[in-house]
């Protein structure tokens, strides 16, 4: 096998790691709240034990551990909105509701990031509309307030991924990400209390022991859908193009529903309609690299953040 050839099994391999994280999301009987909780402060724990992540930790300013703080609770947000979505809807409509982080960054991204805005990107954004009308009216009544957190949930990816990107070349990605999870934790610890008024399906006892199910199903979710994942992923990237990995990643939901459908039946509980509006999305999505092949800086996105979306830019 040729190192191309290697790499790009490498990646579809990790792609189908990150397919699997609205599955355990699903599997797991918690609700969102300590789920998520749980799953940053596991991750918190492992990259506590690196020395690397203290190294890192040791030459930023104040002010750049402040920053990446207050991205890690839009991090936290993201993923509680996330998994809400999976527990109220299922996780064919958590994953296909990602996709509207297209049309969310086109919009957020130039003034987050600081780069010229670019019609093209937003036009390819609003496209991604019909197929989520045709997602709406192609689920279950009671699923409908799972796409709406859905929705909010990629508006959430639009914002840290397009602040990450801004401030990504100032620290190491491992103590980055220490700091953006362990800044998450935090908030959410500090949010439980009012969850029970603000959305009580999402809460919780965060200190409550998982029973022993849970807690593997978490350690998976955490280890084997996050740090593998993502380390492998740099080793494909040293012997393919960025473009080719953008169109893996862009597999990420449709490896979700493939998944949901085999384990859970999920292909029962939705219409044509709702796959002809999943078409739709993913053929926008698709098509973005497509017609922008203009030479970028490939930039592993920091490690453990967001369910695989936009690893490269």
């Amino acid at each position: 096998m040729t190192p191309a050839s290697k790499a790009q099994f490498q990646i579809h391999f990790c792609v189908v790691l990150w397919g699997f994280t609205p599955i355990l999301g699903k599997m797991i009987s918690l609700p969102a709240l300590p789920l998520v909780w749980w799953r940053m402060l596991l991750v918190v724990v492992v990259l506590a034990l690196l020395p690397r992540a203290w190294r890192g930790l040791r030459v930023m300013s104040p002010k750049l551990i402040l920053s990446y703080a207050g991205i890690g609770v839009l991090v936290a947000l993201h993923w509680l909105t996330f998994y809400g979505a999976i527990k109220l809807a299922n996780a064919s409509v958590a994953a296909t509701c990602i996709a509207l982080a297209t049309a969310f960054t086109a919009l957020v991204e130039p003034k987050l990031a600081r780069r010229a805005f670019s019609k093209r990107e937003l036009i390819l954004g609003l496209a991604v509309l019909p197929g989520v009308a045709l997602v709406v009216g192609g689920v279950p009544d009671d699923y409908r307030i799972g796409i709406v957190v859905g929705a909010i949930s990629a508006l959430f990816v639009a914002l840290f991924g397009s602040l990450n990107k801004r401030l990504v070349e100032h620290g190491d990605p491992l103590t980055v990400t220490g700091i953006e999870l362990g800044a998450g934790t935090l908030a959410l610890t500090l949010l439980s209390p009012l969850m029970p008024w603000i959305f009580p399906e999402f809460s919780g006892d965060l200190f409550s022991i998982p029973s022993g199910h849970d807690i593997v199903l978490i350690a998976t979710l955490s280890i084997v859908c996050t740090l593998l994942p993502f380390a492998l992923s740099l080793v494909a990237l040293r012997h393919m193009t960025a473009f080719g990995a953008q169109l893996a990643v862009n597999m990420e939901p449709v490896y979700a529903i493939f998944l949901a459908a085999i384990l859970f039946g999920e292909q029962h509980e939705m219409t044509p309609q709702f796959y002809f509006g999943v078409v739709i999305i993913l053929g926008a999505v698709f098509i973005h690299p497509l017609i922008d092949r203009r030479k970028k800086h490939v930039q592993p996105e920091i490690l453990a953040v967001a369910e695989a979306k936009n690893i490269l830019e």
